[in-house]
């Protein structure tokens, strides 16, 4: 057999396994019992966030470097993906304008989707951002005042009527969806594991968390309105506030404005999230100190996800800058997975955890700091990968 058939031939066997396990995991995620699961059985995961695939997947030219990211992920087990579903004024604007579409940019998510379906990923789908990259809630609030509201400050997103209907506009234009390349509805598909309402919700006016709470319940109520298959998080970072006020000692020294506890116990909301950056948030510490609250931050949330939300709990973003060095970076990555899986097998309510972020070869202009291309730092993806053959084990070993 020549060499050429013969690659061939194992090509054709790679793809056929990978239809029949993609085949195996079809269905939608759903919670019960305080964990993920799937078919009936229970779902843990390691996974991703790549917040750029719609972006770059609006240039057909550029969706080599989706498909790069998707097909490296799925094969060192990484079946968890979180990217925007936004993109609001700009460049490549998903959302030009108030109700206003780019058609080329809405086939770029439908790549994405498509894609990450061939390759076994599912998505958590956000929204909107809070922050002014890719346009964010600032967009909206220039957006309104250009069409002659009255906005004091951009805040004002979480309650002023025509921003609030901008957004839900925005929801259900994504939700109801007809991908071009599956012909399936995004509501529909159960490649999409979650929406996520906001990329880390903020409120600067209100400490509380008593104003995003509000806001919380009301787009929640309008996304399951629109579909009640998919699951939905918030997109909080975990800061506690006033609920119960003793929580507020784990936060790392101030409030934004949210309120873990009672953002997370509205009926609608399916799972709880946190994200954690010890290096900008306790940055003056040193790296054994960071370890250490960072154990205790994922530790605090997780036993508040049992007792009192009662919901599983996702580190949806978590790293730490390659400035520091690879070695500083490996140490602290494989501490936060222990510490993951070690919650994890407490039943399963720690529901897996999100590296930010992996990228495609060749995208140095879109490197934070945190970029990860596998295969480029050898011991970054073993951690990576092992942490991610077992969690699905651990699913398994769960299960039985």
């Amino acid at each position: 057999m020549s060499y050429t058939h013969r690659r061939s031939c194992i090509s054709g066997i790679f793809l056929l396994l990978l239809a029949l396990a993609c085949e195996a995991n079809s269905g939608f995620i759903g919670v019960k019992d305080s964990h993920f699961e799937l078919n009936g059985s229970p779902f843990l995961f390691n996974g991703f966030n790549s917040y750029w695939l719609m972006h770059v997947a609006a240039d057909p030219a550029e969706r080599y470097k989706v498909t790069e990211v998707l097909k490296d992920a799925s094969a060192v087990g990484l079946s968890v993906c979180r990217t925007w579903a936004f993109s609001d004024g700009g460049d490549r604007a998903l959302q030009i304008s108030p109700g206003v579409y780019d058609e080329r940019v809405f086939q770029g998510l439908d790549f994405v989707i498509a894609e990450a379906k061939k390759y076994g990923v599912r998505l958590i789908l956000s929204f909107v951002n809070q922050w002014n990259d890719f346009g964010g809630k600032a967009e909206y609030v220039w957006w309104a005042r250009n069409a002659g509201a009255q906005i004091n400050n951009d805040d004002e997103f979480y309650t002023h009527p025509i921003l609030k209907k901008y957004l839900k506009n925005h929801i259900e234009k994504v939700v109801t969806r007809l991908n071009s390349i599956t012909k399936v509805a995004y509501k529909d598909d159960p490649t999409i594991m979650a929406w996520e309402l906001m990329n880390e919700p903020r409120d600067q006016a209100d400490y509380s968390g008593k104003t995003v709470n509000g806001w919380v319940q009301e787009m929640a109520s309008f996304v399951k309105s629109l579909d009640n298959k998919h699951l939905l998080e918030v997109g909080m970072e975990g800061f506690y506030g006033d609920s119960i006020p003793e929580r507020k000692l784990v936060n790392p020294g101030y409030q934004v404005g949210t309120d873990f506890i009672s953002n997370h116990l509205i009926n609608e909301i399916d799972f709880a999230t946190i994200h954690a950056y010890t290096d900008q948030w306790l940055s003056g510490q040193s790296d054994e100190a960071q370890l250490v609250w960072m154990e205790k931050w994922i530790t605090s949330h997780w036993k508040d996800a049992i007792n009192i939300l009662k919901k599983p709990l996702v580190l949806a973003e978590f790293g730490k800058s390659s400035r520091s060095g690879e070695g500083s970076r490996d140490i602290f990555m494989s501490s936060v997975y222990r510490n993951v899986y070690n919650l994890a097998k407490e039943g399963g309510t720690m529901g897996g955890s999100l590296v930010w972020q992996l990228m495609a070869h060749g995208m140095e202009n879109y490197d934070d700091g945190y970029s990860i291309v596998l295969g480029l730092t050898p011991s970054t993806t073993q951690i990576i990968s092992t942490q991610a053959h077992i969690m699905t084990a651990l699913a398994h070993s769960l299960n039985s």
